[in-house]
């Protein structure tokens, strides 16, 4: 959220109670949706309103939630609920600390059932007042250009329905702006109103009243789809399950209900309701919404499946892991709504440059009111006009919408990805990494050793040698051997193994047993030798193997080597695509490992990687991305989230590798891959640079157009309702262009600008 502490965020401090620390302790905190905060307006009459009131310590907001937390030491939210009421905001409390005293204060001063600003009363639908001042604008405009007559009673009637019908909301706002002091938009243009009805530009009103509303319900509904992009994610968690009674019945259950434990069942085409583990049955799961992948993911008794995801075919049963708030899904969710509030770099800019902005303007606004008419005799009416025109065109609302907006809909492309940002200043920052640090284990490899080659020697058949190999590694807890064990499931799942008798250990070199009446060994070269075995082929195969930088088992007789098995850490197909992209970026790679040398150089040769460091300790990373970033500046670090955690934590960026249902990862990192993907750091790093570039677009556009009219204003050739469609007409501009993240960076990498 937008924790309203300082100058960085409001311009001054917060409430003075905030810097008192011995209240802090016994701190309440409450709540509220304002239904009626839809723009930065909003937000600052609330924070000008509260901040200086008696026991508020902070205020935060989420102005795309619509939602403040103040946190205060009042003895009841009644005080807090009278103040927004009278600012007409239409508060519903969330939640508060005082809970058994909300009651009572709630009916002491109610808070109007939210509605949304504009609304008409009588439960007459939303656009037919809306609809009714455009017309009577039109017609009022229309009939003053056709008879020449701007103040004959039917056109003065017509303006004074558009505005009744269409401004009554904006009017009421500016007043409550006038009585807290507050220079917003809805003043300036209350102002602009009533000074054209005093000059008899009463056509012109009603026409600048109706753009203004009509202007103002089309940027809500625009906010609106910023707004859904992120609530919208939840809706994917359907609201019931089909739980196991006690009795061993299967029912529908509401699955907020369900408890960690339950058993539920899914079948074929349903939406996933809970995180949970795979207890009998077989299905391919789509797991996009949380992963971001495009293909289903196979899913077997012991994998891992979560809510939101949907079962592509066959029916399986589960085991609840965790329940409906606490899912991985609602994590994500409640992520990126935090991630919303933490304002980027260029949003706290804008900011700063809006709170000078505004009374910059309004003081030239009065100077060329009153100056020209004084000092040089000219006509008072006309630069009056003039004057009116630059405060409609004061209001920064375009600049300072857009950033909000434009942040929010980038976090909610990269959720949709399965990237979740902790903030858009990570979002602005991916486009200035340098150079990225790739934790080799885990990371560019799946972290768990695979079988990769089997050599047959002295011509015997392959698959009983395996067998026979298979048989033995059983046996043992060695790496090697579960991957041996793991390769022989994998291809003959339906031959069991042989049993072994006279079964040993050899320390440091292997295994020995008796296999089918045969004495077996199975070990590495340094019990090749202790048994003096010779044999050409074998040493070939050795060496080209562990110059590889795979570990390699001989299983061998008492005077023979019969066949050669290579394990390796086998490395993620998307790995080396992933690395190329990021070169194609201009980033410096670099591979850290804490394995042996020749093994971690026989990666980086496969993944193009010319930078290798190995054998490094978790400090040694962290000295190493710390000594990259004081050569490349910004510097990400890629790992698992767990032995990797100093690294990320010391980079610019971190990145958390696989941290679908990963706590440890999603709390450690800047930035979590919810899939293994590792080609989703340069997606990520393309949408950070177009996020950027909206940014600078909009800022740019909103500054240029009123700079332009902030100058026809001054030389007479712009007009109320000009001012209004080159205002509004940039919000909605804005606003559109910041949605346009929502489709996520273009597919091909491009260069990323400095």
């Amino acid at each position: 959220m937008n924790t309203c502490d300082g100058k960085d965020c409001c311009g001054d401090a917060t409430a003075p109670a905030a810097a008192a620390p011995a209240a802090a302790a016994s701190a309440e905190r409450a709540v509220f949706m304002i239904q009626n905060m839809d723009c930065p307006t909003e937000e600052k009459l609330i924070r000008d309103r509260l901040r200086g009131m008696a026991g508020v310590d902070a205020l935060q907001f989420n102005l795309m939630r619509r939602e403040l937390t103040v946190d205060h030491h009042l003895p009841t939210i009644a005080p807090l609920v009278a103040v927004l009421t009278a600012l007409d905001m239409a508060p519903a409390v969330v939640s508060s600390s005082q809970d058994a005293l909300a009651a009572p204060d709630a009916q002491a001063a109610p808070s109007p059932a939210p509605r949304a600003a504009g609304t008409p009363p009588f439960g007459l639908p939303r656009w037919l007042p809306l609809a009714v001042s455009g017309l009577a604008a039109l017609a009022a405009e229309g009939m003053a250009w056709s008879t020449g007559h701007e103040h004959g009673w039917p056109v003065l009637a017509l303006a004074v329905t558009a505005i009744v019908c269409g401004g009554l909301g904006t009017l009421k706002k500016g007043w409550i702006a006038l009585r807290n002091l507050s220079l917003n938009m809805n003043f300036l243009m209350s102002l602009a109103i009533l000074g054209a009805l005093a000059i008899g530009q009463w056509p012109e009103a009603a026409m600048v009243i109706f753009l203004f509303a009509l202007a103002e319900r089309i940027e809500a509904r625009s906010l609106d789809r910023a707004r859904h992009a992120i609530r919208g994610m939840m809706a994917l968690t359907p609201d019931t399950a089909t739980v196991q009674a006690p009795s061993g019945a299967w029912q529908r259950v509401a699955a907020a209900q369900v408890q960690p434990g339950a058993l539920v069942r899914v079948t074929p085409g349903e939406r996933i309701a809970l995180d949970g583990v795979v207890a009998a049955g077989e299905s391919a799961v789509n797991q996009a919404p949380i992963t971001g992948e495009s293909m289903p993911v196979a899913k077997l008794p012991g994998d891992t499946v979560f809510a939101g995801t949907i079962n592509e075919q066959g029916s399986f049963d589960y085991t609840v892991t965790a329940p409906q708030s606490q899912s991985t899904l609602s994590r994500i969710v409640s992520s990126v709504q935090q991630a919303q509030g933490e304002r980027a770099p260029t949003q706290r800019f804008v900011d700063r440059f809006a709170a000078s902005y505004i009374p910059v303007v309004v003081a030239l606004a009065v100077l060329v009111a009153v100056v020209p008419p004084l000092a040089l005799g000219a006509d008072i009416h006309a630069w009056f006009y003039r004057a009116l025109v630059l405060l409609v065109i004061a209001c920064p609302c375009a600049l300072v919408i857009s950033t909000p907006v434009t942040v929010v809909s980038g976090l909610a492309a990269a959720a949709r990805h399965g990237i979740l940002v902790k903030g858009g200043v990570y979002l602005e920052l991916g486009r200035k990494l340098r150079a990225v640090a790739l934790d080799k284990t885990g990371t560019l490899t799946l972290g768990t050793p695979q079988v990769t080659d089997v050599v047959v020697l002295d011509g015997g058949e392959p698959l009983a040698l395996l067998h026979r190999a298979a048989s033995l590694a059983a046996l043992s807890a060695h790496p090697v051997s579960r991957a041996l064990v793991q390769h022989w499931h994998g291809a003959q799942r339906e031959v069991a193994l042989a049993p072994v008798a006279r079964f040993e250990a050899l320390q440091g070199r292997g295994i020995r047993g008796e296999v089918e009446g045969d004495t077996l060994y199975l070990g590495n070269a340094r019990l090749v030798r202790e048994l003096g075995v010779r044999d050409d082929a074998l040493a070939a195969s050795l060496a080209t193997l562990e110059r590889d930088g795979k570990s390699v088992v001989v299983l061998c007789s008492a005077t023979a080597a019969l066949l050669v098995v290579a394990v390796a850490d086998t490395v993620r197909a998307t790995s080396a695509e992933a690395v190329a992209q990021l070169h194609a970026l201009g980033v410096r790679v670099v591979m850290l490992s804490g394995d042996n040398v020749d093994t971690a150089r026989a990666v980086g040769a496969r993944l193009g990687i010319a930078d290798v460091r190995a054998g490094l300790l978790p400090d040694d990373k962290l000295r190493l991305v710390t000594a990259l970033a004081a050569e490349h500046g910004a510097v990400g670090m890629v790992g698992d989230g767990v032995n990797d955690a100093p690294a990320l934590a010391q980079a610019a960026i971190g990145f958390a590798m696989g941290a679908a249902g990963t706590d440890t990862a999603m709390e450690t990192a800047n930035v979590a891959l919810m899939d293994d993907d590792l080609r989703k750091v340069a997606w990520f790093m393309r949408l950070s640079a177009r996020t950027h570039a909206i940014l600078v677009q909009n800022i740019v556009l909103a500054l240029a157009i009123k700079a332009v009219f902030l100058v026809l204003a001054v030389a007479g050739y712009s007009t109320l309702w000009m001012a209004v469609f080159a205002d509004m007409g940039v919000s909605l501009m804005v606003v559109l262009n910041g949605l346009r993240l929502l489709r996520g960076p273009a597919p091909m990498p491009v260069p990323i600008p400095v």
